[in-house]
């Protein structure tokens, strides 16, 4: 029994002595012996920022039309595919227009019977004039043959006007695009009669190039954008997929709505696209992003070297403003107030605290402070030699795991963001 106790302390005792050796060994703990930290650099320089409003937006076509008949009659023929692209004026579909040719002849006799019937009374007309300047008949005969020559005038003309409405149905039984466009699925199938009250209609043709994007931005924007388009300027919008990383085309501004919707406060806007590749398909949605305009040759910072709040504190809730961590001359770092103002993806622009040629840390921040010793592991994104007798990163004794920031570090920099990120935030 005593010599049981005996074997199990021992074992308790060889297991804690590893476990010191490991822990005070692992890079997590070599900040405690005294070892620099690993930071990685980018120099301060100049650049332009791109100020981009990001709406969200539907492809909407520029027209969308249901092809209906304008007679009734049975639909003896389909002349397109299903999504096939047609021009303008091109044949769609036939109606028998037998029926409307018969009906033609019937009023062309009629107009022939008519027409005989005006040359006879105008003859008429001529014969009791030279009579009535005789004395020969009475003048009302004469005067009353006017008024029939007129009545038969009439009748012609409404002859006339039959034939040429039965010549206008003919040609509505030869359906045309009324657009350039894509076919939709087929609505009717040959063989059924169709009539002008079917609302269904035989197909669907919808414009696709050009084509639009309609998106609402807030009325705040409008001060910017209401005199670059008076003035002509044409505005610049992109336009990506859902997941808002890929771009599916680049238009621009086509038309500003004319009032402000009161229950959101926005305006709507109308973007134009080429779409020659036909990227954007009716009804999608996309993510619009607005140039609204580009600040040219600015300082500019990495959004990944700005810190906020108090310094050391790690967190955005222990103080307030932004700050960055300066490599100094003698590689030491130094915390600097700085001033932000647009960001453009990965860039921001800095208002106040930098100039061109400062050094700023964008890696490795998490556990820096005031005046402390780094080791630069990486400069403007490209590996920096160690110098003599430092210690490679990750190595004991630097505080740093090889290539990223400490396990269960407080601040996590990312240099991918997405460009719709208006300010960094500390994680």
């Amino acid at each position: 029994m005593t010599l049981g106790l005996v074997l199990a302390l021992a074992l308790i005792f060889a297991g804690y002595l590893i476990y010191r050796a490991m822990y005070a060994s692992s890079p997590s703990n070599a900040r405690f012996q005294g070892g620099l930290q690993s930071v990685g650099v980018a120099t301060i320089g100049t650049g332009n920022i791109r100020i981009i409003v990001n709406a969200l937006g539907t492809v909407t076509p520029l027209a969308t039309v249901t092809v209906q008949t304008q007679i009734s009659g049975q639909l003896t023929q389909v002349a397109f595919t299903e999504g096939q692209t047609v021009r303008k004026g091109d044949f769609l579909a036939q109606i028998d227009q037998r029926p409307y040719e018969i009906l033609k002849s019937q009023y062309e006799g009629q107009l022939a019977h008519d027409q005989g019937l005006l040359g006879q009374a105008q003859m008429d007309l001529v014969r009791y004039r030279t009579l009535a300047e005789q004395n020969s008949i009475a003048r009302q005969q004469a005067e009353d043959q006017v008024y029939i020559v007129q009545q038969y005038e009439g009748t012609v003309k409404q002859d006339q006007g039959l034939i040429d409405a039965e010549t206008l149905n003919i040609a509505y039984c030869h359906i045309i695009s009324p657009v350039t466009g894509r076919v939709g699925l087929r609505l009717v199938d040959p063989g059924n009669y169709v009539q002008t009250t079917t609302s269904t209609g035989i197909a669907v043709v919808t414009q696709l190039q050009p084509i639009t994007v309609i998106f609402s931005i807030p009325e705040d924007e409008l001060p910017q954008l209401t005199p670059q388009l008076n003035a002509g300027t044409e505005l610049q919008v992109m336009a990506y997929d859902r997941a808002n990383a890929k771009r599916l085309a680049t238009g621009k501004v086509a038309a500003l709505d004319n009032q402000i919707d009161t229950t959101t406060g926005t305006v709507k806007v109308r973007a134009q696209f080429d779409n020659s590749d036909n990227a954007l398909f009716p009804n999608q949605f996309v993510n619009a992003r607005l140039l609204v305009n580009t600040l040219q040759n600015i300082v500019t910072v990495p959004t990944a070297a700005i810190q906020l709040g108090a310094p050391g504190s790690n967190t955005s809730t222990g103080g307030s403003g932004s700050y960055v961590y300066v490599v100094n001359a003698d590689e030491t770092v130094s915390v600097r107030q700085i001033s932000t103002g647009e960001i453009d993806g990965t860039m921001a622009a800095v208002n106040t605290g930098l100039s061109v040629g400062d050094r700023v840390v964008v890696d490795g921040a998490d556990r820096l402070r005031e005046g402390l010793r780094v080791h630069i592991a990486t400069l403007d994104g490209k590996p920096v030699a160690s110098p003599a007798g430092a210690a490679p990163a990750g190595a004991p004794g630097t505080g740093r795991p090889p290539g990223g920031s400490a396990p269960g570090g407080g601040r996590s920099q990312n240099p991918n963001r997405s460009q719709d990120q208006q300010r960094p935030n500390n994680q």
